[in-house]
């Protein structure tokens, strides 16, 4: 018998993620087999009155490829994907797999080019800006494993952050976009941290639910050359296979031009990846309060209660600071006490301490408020 939590996702995904309608498309996408959650998924699009697809991948399979894979070929893989997508009203990508490290001795050039080549065409030039899409992790044994918890109380875990109100979230967002909507200067301190930048006229974007599943952040992008100071992460933040631990970047004038972590070579190889992987695409602030600790998976890292991530590389269209890179790298912050505190300043106002937020506004953001 399907466990019935598994239907009420899908029902979500379907009815108020991508909001699929009478006669729209929508693509499937499963790393890993999910028979449960796709099948479930294919039932809700009939119902909706929409046209399933469905699209089956595995990370072994992808990482055979990419071992060997030529420019010829991955622009072909890009042709044909482009050509499925372009068809599509909108995507849901489900990720599920056994290893997160799959990956690792994939050869650094190949993991670019794929970026350049399927990554641009296929996600950046169609998914993104053309379709209403949703991507998400699916629970496995070695995510329960790298959250430190038992296969079933990870499943609990996952249903209650995947299946919470996401509408009553997204209602609280609000006054937290207003705020940043009116402010200019911004500055983060915390151990190993204090930095300042802009974000002047550059449009903040509420995610409840509609974009990634679990959801929970707020995001804008700074100024491109606004940024000064120092941030130190404290957070494990895996990346091209690998797992960075200590990362710590100092910024001049916006790039990076120091960074530092367990293995500086690679980290400064993947910022200099092109011009745009040096410089920050993305500020934003998780509110997810069933999200408390980080589990090396940054569709759930990014949304942890009292976090924030500032991401080297390519901003979005939504909140454009006119950074390009094929990098776009979620680091994330957790500024709790049990991690260290800090603070948010907006214009100098304090917003944010130890990961709670003080204005009377944005109280409904804090954890106790939203489950």
């Amino acid at each position: 018998m399907r466990d019935p939590r598994i239907q009420t996702l899908a029902k979500n995904l379907i009815t108020y993620s991508v909001e699929l309608k009478q006669g729209e498309k929508v693509l499937i996408e499963n790393f890993g087999l999910q028979r449960e959650l796709v099948t479930a998924l294919v039932q809700e699009a009939y119902n909706a009155g929409g046209y399933p697809f469905v699209l089956l991948k595995d990370h072994q399979v992808d990482r055979s490829l990419l071992m060997g894979a030529q420019e010829n070929q991955l622009s072909m893989m890009a042709s044909f994907e482009t050509q499925v997508m372009s068809e599509m009203d909108a995507y849901i990508g489900l990720r599920a797999g056994d290893n997160i490290s799959e990956l690792a001795d994939v050869p650094s050039d190949k993991i670019a080019l794929h970026g350049k080549t399927v990554g641009t065409k296929v996600h950046r030039e169609i998914r993104v800006p053309k379709t209403k899409w949703v991507v998400l992790r699916y629970p496995s044994s070695s995510m329960a494993q790298l959250a430190n918890t038992s296969t079933e109380a990870f499943e609990d875990f996952y249903f209650n952050v995947c299946n919470l109100d996401y509408r009553k979230m997204d209602q609280a967002m609000d006054s937290l976009v207003a705020l940043l909507d009116r402010t200019d200067k911004i500055q983060l301190k915390g151990p190993g941290t204090d930095l300042t930048f802009s974000i002047k006229d550059i449009p903040s974007v509420k995610c409840a639910g509609k974009r990634n599943i679990p959801d929970g952040e707020v995001y804008t992008a700074p100024v491109r050359e606004s940024i000064n100071g120092t941030i130190t992460y404290n957070t494990p933040s895996p990346y091209q296979g690998f797992t960075f631990d200590n990362i710590s970047f100092t910024f001049e004038n916006g790039k990076i031009v120091k960074a530092t972590a367990n293995d500086n070579e690679r980290i400064n190889k993947i910022l200099d990846t092109d011009v745009g992987a040096r410089y920050i695409g993305e500020f934003a602030i998780g509110v997810n309060p069933y999200i408390q600790h980080p589990m090396k998976d940054i569709l759930f890292d990014e949304k942890i209660d009292g976090s924030f991530h500032f991401t080297p590389g390519q901003c979005y269209e939504e909140a454009s600071n006119g950074n390009d890179s094929s990098i776009h790298w979620d680091i994330v912050m957790i500024q709790r006490p049990e991690y260290g505190g800090g603070e948010i300043y907006f214009d100098e106002v304090l917003i944010r301490k130890d990961g709670r937020f003080i204005p009377p506004e944005l109280e409904s953001l804090n954890p106790e408020n939203l489950k």
